[in-house]
């Protein structure tokens, strides 16, 4: 209920996002498969991306050209849900762990992407809503050609790479950026690393 909360103040307190409550379940268990996958692919020549579009979105994960963060999906586990997509951004070897969601926005039609950080619990003002935002932008998806589209939503294959624009200067800008927490500023495109089980 707590996500369902976070998700309808955001909408409210950040215009370009249209959204109403719903409720979000979380919780995935990251497997060796996709390791083995990636494993079995450099040994076999199998190209990664081939085990990209074998992936859902819901279940992508993704690491930055450093290997300081990880992006990784989980289902929403609502049909009702008013996010297309959720996700956690680790800052690697720190404690520092971000909530995100994908919305859709009309005209124009765009995959809308907010980061949080340390939201306060229960109800929130669009004040705190704003204190603990780290980013909100557009989220691209990019396939092997290249191609760059609006994320697609869960059920969908997962992108080879994701595109959030200003992630990086957003993060480094937030309160998840000092000492013991994030120290180095992400690039703002991720790569394809497994499919979490």
């Amino acid at each position: 209920m707590r996500a369902a909360r976070l998700l309808a103040c955001a909408a409210a307190a950040h215009a370009p996002v249209s959204a109403s409550a719903a409720s979000f379940g979380t919780g995935i268990t990251a497997g060796r498969k996709g390791v083995a996958a990636i494993a079995a692919a450099a040994f076999f020549g199998v190209p990664v991306t081939a085990f990209a579009a074998a992936c859902k979105q819901e279940q992508a994960v993704y690491v930055d050209r450093d290997a300081a963060y990880e992006l990784r999906f989980t289902p929403l586990n609502s049909p009702s849900a008013a996010a297309s997509n959720q996700f956690k951004i680790s800052a690697l070897k720190t404690s520092v762990i971000m909530e995100g969601y994908v919305m859709p926005s009309e005209d124009p039609v765009r995959a809308i992407g907010i980061l949080m950080f340390n939201c306060p619990e229960g109800d929130a003002t669009g004040a705190d809503l704003d204190a603990c935002t780290v980013w909100q932008g557009a989220v691209y998806g990019m396939n092997a050609e290249g191609e760059l589209d609006n994320l697609q939503p869960e059920g969908a294959a997962a992108a080879e790479k994701l595109v959030l624009p200003g992630l990086g200067p957003a993060i480094r800008e937030s309160s998840a950026w000092g000492e013991g927490k994030a120290s180095v500023a992400p690039w703002d495109v991720l790569v394809f690393k497994e499919c979490a089980t």
